[in-house]
């Protein structure tokens, strides 16, 4: 796919004014709501919106709404993104210094808030889980969608108290499991031992640089974690890069939902996902995707959505190309 002549000089009148071209720079970073970006600009949210929806009609950038919020983040269309990045690349390396460092602001004080919710609600982490849909269901459609095994290896990022871990791990040879929150992950050795697991390795690790080599998992789960995050394809990315030739891939996560109060009561960025969404994340990195398994409540309330996707096997991969 190319760009017309007229959608080009309309590409380019759209970024060409200094707070369009800085807002540009900062969505190449993550995105962002329109609250984050006016704190970062230094500008109301009425102006920061009138230039979001300038480039949003010019398909710079792609606008979704979230609950009560809006976020943007940089166009999906690979010829779009390549145009943004030639026009960034022109910038002086000093460019946009200050906005980088009130955008790291931002971010510490959402992980702080994050944090300080994870350390308080670590010892009812379960329990407070268990709110949202009956787990033992969960569990049940979790254990059917990874498959028997045996695996090689397991890598659960984010794995909170280790549930995911003690679940599945007599099924794997190997088990890791990463979480930012120490707090966590001493009470996932706490439960590991419980399970009389010995072949587990918990680090503190970040799920958007797991340091781990790349097709090293045979199962990565993704489990109750992508709703937190500022940026949770970048997160789906990192984790499809682990999973090796004939390998898969489980995220498990709510459906899109209009229950505001969890931002602030849970610290929850992101109000679920699309299914849509997902999918489309997994197969940009490359994985065959299957279809979501949806476990709704029985009552009014939230429905877990299970995504499975795999990546060819090698063989299947050496017959295409050929």
């Amino acid at each position: 796919m190319s760009l017309t002549a007229e959608q080009t000089v309309e590409a380019l009148r759209a970024a060409g004014e200094p707070t369009r071209l800085r807002i540009l720079a900062l969505l190449a970073s993550e995105e962002l709501s329109v609250m984050e970006l006016s704190s970062v600009l230094e500008q109301s949210q009425p102006r920061v919106s009138r230039h979001l929806k300038v480039m949003s009609d010019a398909r710079l950038i792609e606008r979704f709404p979230d609950g009560a919020r809006v976020f943007y983040r940089l166009s999906s269309e690979p010829v779009t993104r390549r145009l943004i990045e030639t026009i960034l690349d022109l910038l002086a390396d000093t460019a946009g210094e200050d906005d980088l460092l009130r955008l790291d602001q931002v971010r510490n004080e959402r992980q702080a808030a994050a944090a300080a919710y994870f350390e308080r609600v670590a010892p009812q982490w379960d329990r407070i889980r268990s709110l949202y849909v009956a787990e033992t269901a969960v569990e049940a459609a979790i254990r059917d969608a990874a498959g028997a095994g045996p695996f090689e290896r397991i890598v659960d990022l984010g794995t909170g108290s280790g549930r995911m871990l003690t679940l599945l791990g007599a099924r794997a040879r190997r088990l890791t499991g990463l979480d930012l929150s120490h707090n966590m992950l001493n009470i996932a050795r706490t439960k590991v031992a419980e399970a009389g697991l010995t072949n587990v390795e918990l680090r503190h690790g970040d799920i958007f640089s797991t340091r781990l080599p790349a097709g090293s998992a045979d199962l990565v789960l993704v489990h109750q974690v992508l709703h937190y995050l500022a940026d949770p394809h970048a997160a789906v990315t990192e984790a499809a890069r682990l999973v090796s030739p004939g390998g898969r891939i489980l995220i498990v996560d709510f459906a899109q939902h209009e229950l505001e109060h969890l931002r602030a009561e849970h610290q929850h960025r992101r109000l679920g996902f699309a299914a849509e969404e997902i999918d489309g994340w997994l197969a940009d990195a490359g994985l065959t995707t299957e279809a979501p398994v949806a476990l709704p409540p029985d009552t009014d309330g939230l429905t877990v959505t299970i995504w499975g996707a795999v990546r060819p096997a090698l063989s299947a991969l050496n017959r295409s190309a050929a």
